[in-house]
Order: C-alpha cells, then sequence, then structure tokens
C-alpha cells in the first residue's frame, strides 16, 4: 500500500498540515513543527500545503 501524504485527523494544531507531514514521514509531529517555526519560509510553505492536501478520510 502506498502512502499518501494528508493532513491529519487526529494530530492537528491548525489545519493538521505538521501533523500529518508527521505521519507520513514516521516522526514526532513536535520535530516538525520545530522545523516550520525556524525555517525563514514556513509561514508561505504551510499556507501553500494546508490549501493543497487534502484531508484525511474519516474513521469509523
Amino acid at each position: 500500500m502506498q502512502k499518501k501524504l494528508r493532513k491529519s485527523h487526529h494530530d492537528r494544531s491548525i489545519a493538521g498540515v505538521c501533523g500529518g507531514i508527521a505521519e507520513y514521514l514516521g516522526v514526532s509531529s513536535f520535530m516538525v513543527r520545530l522545523l516550520f517555526i525556524f525555517l525563514p519560509v514556513s509561514l508561505l510553505v504551510y499556507v501553500i500545503l494546508a490549501n493543497m492536501l487534502s484531508d484525511h478520510p474519516p474513521s469509523l
């Protein structure tokens, strides 16, 4: 099964982008959030990803 990069349904602070990236890479979402804080173009990248990534399908 191929993994897809999607917004997280469970681990969301604002839009679920960092949680989705963390689930895809298999790392802590805290580490991904730290990277977004310290990267200079992080706000622009976050806004683009928040609009481009699809939502995680709801589970039963």
